[in-house]
């Protein structure tokens, strides 16, 4: 523990040039967007769950829990491996201009294979189709993500313009809530408007790569676009498997219940993912570094990996602990009366920021960085499909407390293997790496 309180560690990553300088400044950046993203839900989220009430606020967070879906196949697993892929390669304006254009392509593919299969599912079931407008509305968000190359600025390490941008949009979405949704019948405006908002900060973002980075689009080979897609596979397995454990959620609660049974789940869920999001400035910050440094020094990258380990499990043990015991006024204050229901959730989801704060330590930073995003899925597939079955038995029996229950168990079995793994592989090598030098 000593070492964590070293202060001359610190000092020297954040005081070397121009270390220093990226470091800083992205981790402020996303600390801004972060802020921004707890002050703009404050003022909209209380607003919205009373002007549209459990069932309809149930509704929207049903579709939304759909749509993303759709959000985390067209995202491919980029918003890892590319990442790293501009980080590497960022020196080159050619190299990160085929590799921007060969991610760009193979996105857009698939939302065009996102939008036929949502077609599908509208034509043909009622559950969806009875709210069509709704879901197509919403389906604006996967276009909206799709222009939005995040992955291209967190590989350049200009975490600012994400910041700016999401602040566009969110700005937008926030403002236009106050004007438009007015009554429980405007409920089909809000995924419109949250849609709108992203669009339009995704065609901003394109003007920001052409025209700030001199970014030139290419048609890719069909090599180049065939390397993209293998690079994304395990990273996408594992995304893909990871939704089965946490926008499944909301989606298996409202087969088995209601619209207002989600509302309620829902509600606390965005109380969690509000206090997750604190980890975002964080992982997105360090994450590019971390993958230029462990292909430069193995050992300075496994020792950042430690320190940053302690601070972020005490960080997030502290803001875990508060929402356990504040979780009634919490959801009195933000939620309002109706939802006390919602008590119950946010207590059970409370280590939630803890849990997953562990993991993305040791699967994120620590297994995808040094190569090893093929072990991942390895775990997360067996886990995601367990949680299938364990979700689906629990909230048939106990609804929206048995939800909580099989996110809560599913996200420590997480946390174990990405551990085990993590020491197996990464820890092992090293270990090797350092006998071999001894010879």
């Amino acid at each position: 523990m000593q070492e964590f309180f070293d202060l001359n560690y610190w000092k020297n990553i954040f005081t070397s040039s121009p270390t220093r300088k990226r470091l800083t400044e992205n981790f402020l950046s996303l600390s801004v967007l972060q802020a921004l993203n707890y002050l703009l839900p404050l003022i909209t989220f209380p607003y919205l769950v009373r002007v549209l009430g459990p069932e309809k606020f149930g509704l929207v967070a049903f579709v939304q829990a759909f749509i993303m879906y759709f959000v985390i196949l067209t995202d491919y697993g980029f918003n890892l491996s590319a990442t790293r892929e501009i980080s590497i390669n960022r020196e080159s304006k050619e190299k990160i201009s085929g590799i921007f254009s060969s991610v760009m392509v193979v996105k857009f593919l698939l939302g065009t294979l996102s939008l036929i299969i949502l077609a599908i599912i509208l034509a043909f079931i009622p559950k969806f189709g009875d709210e069509w407008l709704v879901y197509l509305f919403a389906f604006g968000m996967v276009l909206g993500n799709i222009l939005f190359p995040v992955w291209f600025f967190q590989g350049m390490e200009r975490m600012k313009y994400i910041t700016i941008l999401n602040i566009i949009a969110k700005g937008i979405f926030t403002v236009c809530i106050f004007i438009f949704i007015k009554k429980t019948a405007d409920y089909l405006y809000v995924p419109l408007l949250y849609s709108l908002g992203f669009i339009v900060a995704g065609g901003l973002s394109l003007r920001v790569v052409f025209k700030d980075f001199g970014i030139k689009f290419k048609l890719p080979t069909f090599e180049n676009i065939q390397y993209q897609a293998k690079e994304g596979w395990h990273i996408f397995i594992s995304t893909a498997a990871i939704s089965l454990y946490t926008t499944s959620n909301a989606f298996i609660l409202g087969i088995f219940t209601n619209n207002t049974i989600v509302g309620y789940y829902s509600a606390a869920e965005k109380l969690i993912q509000a206090v997750r999001g604190l980890l975002m400035p964080v992982s997105q910050t360090v994450y590019p570094y971390i993958s230029k440094l462990a292909n430069e020094s193995r050992e300075r990258a496994l020792n950042f990996i430690r320190r940053l380990a302690k601070l972020v499990g005490i960080g997030t043990f502290i803001l875990s602990l508060l929402l356990f015991i504040l979780a009634a006024p919490i959801v009195n204050i933000v939620l309002g009366a109706q939802y006390q229901q919602s008590i119950i959730v946010l207590k059970i989801l409370a280590f939630l920021p803890f849990i997953v704060g562990l993991s993305n330590i040791f699967a994120v930073q620590g297994l995808y960085t040094f190569g090893f995003q093929w072990v991942v899925p390895r775990f997360i597939v067996p886990i995601a499909l367990f949680h299938l079955l364990l979700l689906s038995t629990l909230t048939y029996f106990y609804g929206l407390v048995g939800t909580a229950v099989a996110a809560i168990i599913t996200e420590i079995l997480i946390t174990i293997f990405s551990i085990k793994y993590f020491s197996k592989f990464v820890l092992k090598k090293e270990k090797d790496y350092e006998v071999h030098q001894l010879y």
